[in-house]
């Protein structure tokens, strides 16, 4: 993804967090029990050091965020609010990957051709698999319960099985530049194709591709979702557009306009939204779908400029996005994650503030 390559980003100093209060009702919602209410910036959790960030996951059993950071992968504790620990070794690390079963993580290094596997207990770099060229997106697939790093540069997918490491990965041909992929759980993974405008889809138990989709009028794909119960993808385009794809056919559904700057999307199930990170506006874009499977942008929050990926988590409902968060009383930035989470219903506080939260 040669648009950030860890680059640091500019940064927001003090944005007002404006709800829009735009949420419409729907007579027969896909997520028929989310709350009312608009998403608000709760909070800011503080990590520390220099330089830039890419991906992040979220790991709602275990209560830890994962952040890419360059060179070292920074793990957030959630309920606590503070950095845990780092793993480090990952030069040019882009994306990570969680398989709780076999107690490992999977981090891909870009810089060095290769995923980084690690210990999720003691955070320790255990080996390196051989990947294509500069490894950008990861995932793990529980339908075939392999992990897919998807090679930007080289435009093929390692396919990498973590229960026998010592085996050889598969190595799957799509073509073009891949940025960020997404499993539905069921045999099917969605990988976006910049350079081509398109997402390719790709049967995991048979490790092949079985269709390319254009995302017209969307241009420059990079961040997707998915709505798994309902068969939505959510594509994050570079014209300032999310692409909304039936996940069966590849149709084109709708196409709202969302901000400038996107390389990450997030769908949270509860509240029924999909929302864009728009890192050069500094905003997030929520939309949901209507009635008669009409979508609409019903939110536009102020976030921090820099804040560009973004990351849900369905237990608590609540979206995390890496940024350079303005310095308490006009101090330097300092890098954390900001909490995007429901302003009030579902269990959720009430919290409107006027004000991005300051690193301290």
């Amino acid at each position: 993804m040669p648009h950030r390559v860890f680059a640091p980003l500019a940064v927001g100093i003090g944005f007002f967090a404006l709800l829009a209060g735009l949420w419409i009702a729907r007579a027969d919602p896909p997520a028929a029990s989310a709350p009312a209410g608009e998403l608000a910036v709760l909070k800011a959790i503080p990590g520390d050091g220099t330089g830039g960030w890419d991906y992040l996951t979220v790991d709602p059993e275990g209560k830890r965020v994962y952040v890419s950071r360059a060179t070292r992968v920074m793990v957030f504790d959630i309920e606590a609010g503070k950095l845990l620990g780092e793993v480090a070794d990952t030069t040019g690390v882009h994306g990570i990957a969680l398989v709780p079963d076999h107690n490992l993580g999977f981090a891909t290094c870009g810089r060095e051709g290769a995923v980084a596997v690690f210990d999720l207990k003691t955070l320790k770099v255990s080996q390196k698999v051989k990947a294509g060229q500069n490894p950008d997106a990861i995932l793990y697939d529980p339908a075939s319960q392999k992990v897919y790093a998807f090679n930007h540069t080289s435009g093929d997918i390692t396919i990498i099985d973590p229960a026998t490491l010592d085996k050889e990965p598969v190595t799957l041909p799509v073509g073009g530049t891949l940025e960020f992929a997404v499993a539905d759980g069921a045999g099917h993974v969605y990988v976006n194709v910049e350079d081509k405008n398109e997402v390719a889809v790709i049967d995991s138990k048979q490790q092949k591709v079985t269709a390319y989709w254009p995302v017209a009028p969307g241009e420059s794909p990079t961040g997707l979702a998915m709505d798994v119960a309902h068969g939505r993808l959510f594509v994050g385009c570079g014209n300032q557009k999310m692409v909304v794809l039936d996940a069966g056919t590849g149709k084109v559904l709708a196409s709202p306009a969302a901000g400038s700057g996107i390389d990450g999307v997030a769908f949270d199930p509860a509240l029924g939204l999909a929302v864009t990170a728009n890192g050069r506006d500094g905003t997030l874009t929520a939309v949901r779908e209507g009635p008669a499977g009409q979508f609409a942008v019903v939110q536009t929050l102020t976030t921090v400029k820099g804040a560009r990926t973004v990351w849900g988590d369905p237990k608590t409902r609540r979206f995390y996005l890496p940024c350079n968060i303005p310095g308490e009383g006009g101090g330097p930035p300092k890098f954390g994650l900001l909490v995007v989470g429901a302003a009030e219903g579902a269990g959720m506080p009430a919290s409107k503030p006027s004000t991005v939260p300051s690193a301290k």
